[in-house]
């Protein structure tokens, strides 16, 4: 088993690995829309409690995924290696529809199993948080 860090993605908010390789998988942890760096987050306005009072589920979901691609080419693995996705939405009814054309954008070429589930809350202020696994072992 190997871990990885990446330099690109958002630093992790707790104490895990950005992902884990364990024989011809790469399991990657649940990865948020945050910068690198930076303590704002793309598409979300803050109120002084530090609470969500406005967001762009847009904005967010684009850095999701663009995270999500910074970390598995660090993994050594390809987009195409992705075979199942989990993404954690806190408003289903309000964002999923954006959140799925979004998703169709990115994973247009590559179709992984994927699993959608509405959450209380994330551990951020954010809206969305995607997980996924990667297969890099032989192709068939």
């Amino acid at each position: 088993m190997s871990i990885i860090e990446s330099q690109r993605a958002p630093e992790p908010v707790g104490a895990y690995p950005h992902a884990r390789k364990v024989g011809d998988f790469i399991f990657y942890s649940g990865m948020g829309p945050r910068s690198r760096g930076k303590k704002e987050i793309p598409g979300v306005t803050l109120n002084e409690q530090g609470q969500i009072a406005a967001y762009d589920i847009e904005a967010q979901c684009h850095s999701v995924f663009q995270n999500l691609q910074a970390v598995v080419q660090e993994s050594g693995a390809s987009w195409m290696d992705l075979v199942d996705i989990t993404v954690f939405l806190t408003n289903m009814k309000a964002d999923f529809k954006t959140y799925n054309r979004i998703y169709a954008e990115y994973f247009k070429d590559n179709q992984p199993c994927r699993t959608t589930l509405e959450i209380l809350s994330l551990p951020t202020p954010i809206a969305i948080e995607v997980k996924a696994i990667a297969y890099v072992g032989p192709k068939a």
